[in-house]
């Protein structure tokens, strides 16, 4: 067996004593600095920008505008709708007009004031709802407020309403939330001698990055080359942003001739960078007095902000799971995008379901206590099982559903049923009250219908038998890397020492596509294995002969490659063979996701390719006088397929259950008539230490063949379902229920 006990992580030891350097860490002869520069509005029309008095000042090398743009300065992934600088018009708060390039940083900051603007103030647009019919636009040319729209559109809802024994309808509101990445927005560009337009920064997508940079300097992609560096967190707050901020300092670069850093303040980060879509939901359930869900009929309203972001993505995550792990013969669901004039919402860990769960799995607890059924017996009635048909009409049959299992698994290991006996529902003779909750949520792995799915991965072996590793995703921080290597030592039989993995340059790897979507293990994964194979048949060319055996009779294990004859040669050896023979031992691997497929008009289709099942539980009390809520344990199950990385695996979990707890209980940007307030985390407020309960993690594997690896995603998965277990254990504590983000506890 390859010696891999108690590696978990390549980049530990670099991090722990400081000597990771992370953007902001990095110089350059002869750097700039750069600064973004605000206006004081939210809604207008530029009349004029004047730099004149900013230039002059110390330090001032040069300050850039929409004049100053080389390409064009309107880019998007989906509609290029998004202004690098402010041109025409303010649309939002966070809308830059300028940026500042000088000597130093503090001199950038303090020529900030001298930029002057006029303006035509108009009427803003805040409330998405009223936005939908405004005349009042947010982008004329777009010729309405409308980003997108999706709708699920499966059996006749209007029919089985009227067979229902009980309707039940609520309205639900979401909260935008900020990503709160420890490390702000940060960037570097070079200009080299070849030509080439160097990016380091902390971004989440390198290849998404070239594209902005390439688009805002008006050259050739291979003219760009974005080299992966140290990043600080992300949760998927690190895309359109962060892209932007590279390619900024692009531009200033690219006029100066000379590297440029802009580094943001936790206070621009906030005001600019996108946040979590709030969402309003009508949601109508029709079930029968058995406990059978027949029918669904859904509104859902997304906040876009100023711009398109990938708000069409991640509502049609939201579309697709409407009805979350539950097999609904009869549902139709509404989904719009909308723009305001609102900071701009994009991904964020959970990319839509979070807020679709937070309303699901309250509804079918609704629902069970309607029918007068235990919630869990109300599931098991209509959960998805193997070879369900989802309400997208996708049939469950290429993978194990573990929907059941999974939530098993919880409801045993903390003793669900004896401990729900125990719940105060309002009353209780102290100052607490106790209650029990739980949630379930399946969730379609990697992008699905909503992009291209493939990766790709080199593995180069060296002439001493050392292997460079290098794949198509970025590692953010989650640990991809020492996954990525976990797996090439196990697929190719060599210890992990042997590993190196090299940080990827969008000039030598392909273009994989974006790190989101929990897709990293999942296709990156599946690009070594593909590797593997292609690496083991050039093997196999030049020590077949000496082995006497083919690809089939032989065996990559423990640094050996082993015959079923017996026969055998070291890796070492093999490699020295290869190269005496002329073959180099290193490989391009592909990993195609399998297809799926997408009807717009009735929200029917494979949507993906896999998922993935998931379950949570939380026991709280609740101080009658304060409302304050103290969470006391917590336990998580997740089919991970296969567990790659233990200790990061469990460390997903714990970070997933953290990050849900703010959403369910304390983090609300303060946006006061369309400038957010909470510009710092004095005043926004993140879960503590002492705010979290124990939490126990159960891993279960259920193989996926559709994998490569037999691994799922689990990033997003444990982030999207413990806000809906909170909100049933605060009813069953209290005795109210709450359809609000955050939970507030009234005393009412």
């Amino acid at each position: 067996m390859v010696k891999n006990n108690n590696f978990v992580r390549n980049d530990a030891y670099a991090k722990v004593t400081g000597r990771a350097k992370f953007t902001d860490d990095l110089k350059f002869h002869n750097m700039l600095h750069a600064i973004p520069v605000y206006s004081d509005y939210v809604h207008a029309k530029i009349l004029k920008i004047d730099t004149s008095r900013a230039e002059k000042q110390p330090g001032v090398v040069k300050v850039l505008t929409y004049k100053d743009v080389l390409g064009s300065n309107r880019f998007g992934q989906i509609i290029k709708d998004y202004h690098i600088f402010a041109d025409d018009k303010i649309r939002y708060n966070g809308d830059v007009i300028a940026v500042i390039v000088a000597e130093t940083r503090q001199q950038a900051i303090d020529a900030a004031s001298f930029i002057e603007i006029e303006v035509e103030e108009l009427p803003k647009l805040l409330d998405p709802e009223i936005a939908i019919d405004s005349k009042i636009l947010v982008h004329e040319e777009h010729g309405s407020n409308l980003i997108n729209e999706h709708r699920v559109l499966t059996g006749d809802a209007d029919k089985a309403f009227e067979e229902c024994d009980y309707i039940i309808e609520h309205t639900f509101t979401t909260q935008h939330i900020e990503h709160s990445y420890l490390e702000p927005e940060s960037a570097i560009c070079i200009p080299r001698s070849d030509g080439v337009f160097e990016i380091r920064g902390s971004m989440q997508h390198p290849f998404s990055t070239r594209r902005f940079v390439a688009n805002l300097l008006g050259v050739r992609l291979a003219d760009v080359e974005v080299i992966g560096t140290f990043m600080g967190g992300g949760f998927g707050g690190k895309d359109d942003t962060a892209a932007i901020v590279c390619a900024r300092a692009a531009l200033a670069a690219k006029l100066t001739n000379r590297p440029v850093k802009i580094t943001y303040a936790r206070e621009w980060s906030f005001r600019e960078s996108y946040k979590r879509h709030p969402y309003k939901v009508y949601y109508k359930m029709g079930i029968t007095k058995e406990g059978i869900w027949k029918a669904a009929k859904i509104k859902i309203i997304a906040d876009g902000g100023a711009y398109c972001s990938v708000t069409p993505w991640v509502t049609w995550r939201s579309t697709v799971q409407c009805c979350g792990p539950y097999v609904v013969e009869n549902g139709n669901c509404l989904t719009l995008g909308v723009y305001t004039n609102n900071v701009f919402t994009g991904a964020m860990r959970g990319f839509g379901s979070p807020q679709m769960n937070f309303v699901v799995e309250q509804m079918v607890e609704i629902a069970a206590e309607k029918c007068g059924i235990d919630p869990i017996e109300f599931r098991r009635k209509n959960i998805v099982k193997q070879d369900s048909i989802t309400i997208t009409q996708q049939k469950l049959d290429k993978h194990i559903v573990s929907m059941e299992q999974v939530m098993d698994s919880v409801i045993k290991e903390i003793n669900y049923f004896e401990k729900l006996q125990n719940c105060s529902y309002g009353k209780s003779e102290g100052d607490e009250l106790y209650g029990i909750g739980l949630a379930i949520s399946y969730r379609g792995m990697s992008l699905g219908a909503e992009g291209t799915d493939f990766c790709a991965a080199i593995v180069n072996v060296q002439a001493d038998g050392s292997v460079v590793l290098e794949t198509g995703m970025h590692e953010n921080g989650q640990g991809l890397e020492s996954a990525m290597m976990l797996i090439l030592s196990e697929q190719l039989g060599i210890d992990i020492s042997r590993i190196r993995y090299r940080r990827s340059s969008t000039s030598v790897i392909p273009d994989s596509g974006t790190t989101v979507a929990s897709r990293g293990t999942i296709v990156a994964g599946g690009a070594i294995v593909e590797a593997v194979k292609i690496l083991k048949r050039k093997f196999m060319n030049v020590i077949a002969p000496i082995l006497e055996a083919t690809i089939d009779d032989v065996e990559f294990k423990d640094n050996y490659i082993y015959a079923k004859n017996g026969k055998f040669i070291s890796f070492d050896d093999a490699v020295k063979k290869m190269f005496a023979n002329q073959e180099y031992p290193n490989a391009l691997g592909i990993f195609k996701a399998p297809r799926v497929s997408w009807d717009e008009h009735t929200g029917h289709g494979d949507a993906y390719f896999t998922w993935t099942y998931s379950s949570q539980a939380v026991e709280l009390v609740v101080n009658k006088k304060t409302g304050k809520v103290k969470l006391l344990n917590a336990v998580a199950a997740h089919d991970v397929g296969k567990v790659i990385n233990e200790k990061m695996a469990l460390g997903q979990v714990y970070g997933g259950v953290a990050m849900s707890t703010g959403y369910a209980l304390f983090e609300k940007l303060d946006i006061q008539d369309g400038v957010i307030k909470s510009l710092n985390f004095d005043k926004y407020h993140i879960p503590r230490a002492n705010d979290m309960p124990e939490i126990k993690a159960i891993l279960i594997e259920n193989f996926d063949p559709n994998t490569g690896t037999g691994a799922k995603g689990m990033g997003e998965p444990t982030n999207e379902l413990f806000a809906p277990a909170i909100a049933n254990a605060i009813y069953r504590a209290t005795g109210k229920r709450y359809f609000n983000l955050p939970i507030k506890i009234s005393n009412e």
